[in-house]
């Protein structure tokens, strides 16, 4: 073999080498890329998962804080009405206790008045002897119908009146006056069982409260409308 053809085979061997070489960089490449495509796809999901995760969680958050903020303005409007309602209520009360300072300005009335409130505290008490606590003011009037409510009394029931004595030492609170934020009797009596156990106000203002409890459900009703069962 003459050297040119060696030299010929020898290049044959070297260009095979190189073109092996570049095959298996291109397979190398290849692959790599797949690899590093395929990690980066991956990465991509995992912090895409870490987002939607992220993005969930605070969409809660924000879900929760509207829900207990929408609770809170409604027990908010809730409160708002009720003190409202409440406020409507106690208008009444008010307005009738002013209504209740006028009746004891008429004399006439006002005596047969303290002479029923009499009759209906003997009977309630059902004592033997009693005895009657007014306000200053009617300490006078109260004097006058002492026997024509013992009189009512037997009439009414059939049995003895209660000896009644008026007492003259420890009065009532005095009337209501304009302003003044002061304890305050719209009129009636107190009558007190001899023995001192037993007391019966029958007060224009207690009465007033007795009525009020009795009927808070009917005036709630004309007020506001009939509530449905279950519901306040």
């Amino acid at each position: 073999m003459n050297e040119v053809e060696v030299e010929r085979q020898i290049e044959q061997m070297v260009r095979f080498i190189k073109q092996e070489a570049e095959e298996k960089s291109n397979e190398i490449k290849v692959s790599a890329e797949e690899e590093f495509n395929l990690e980066k796809l991956q990465l991509l999901e995992q912090e895409k998962s870490k987002i939607r995760k992220e993005y969930e969680r605070k969409e809660g958050q924000v879900e929760v804080k509207k829900k207990i903020e929408y609770s809170k303005q409604l027990n908010e409007m809730r409160l708002k009405v009720l003190a409202a309602k409440e406020a409507a209520v106690q208008d009444i009360i008010t307005d009738a206790k002013l209504r209740l300072r006028d009746v004891s300005k008429n004399p006439a009335t006002y005596k047969k008045l303290l002479q029923d409130l009499l009759v209906q505290a003997m009977r309630k008490l059902n004592e033997k002897s009693a005895s009657v606590r007014v306000r200053q003011v009617d300490l006078l009037l109260v004097k006058e119908v002492v026997e024509p409510a013992r009189k009512a009394y037997t009439a009414m029931f059939g049995s003895e009146a209660p000896v009644l004595t008026v007492d003259q030492t420890t009065f009532l609170p005095p009337p209501p006056a304009d302003g003044e934020e002061v304890e305050s009797c719209c009129g009636g009596v107190v009558v007190i069982s001899g023995d001192g156990r037993i007391t019966c106000s029958n007060t224009l203002d207690d009465r007033l409260k007795i009525a009020y409890h009795a009927n808070l459900p009917a005036i709630r009703a004309k007020l506001f409308g009939v509530v449905a069962q279950g519901q306040h």
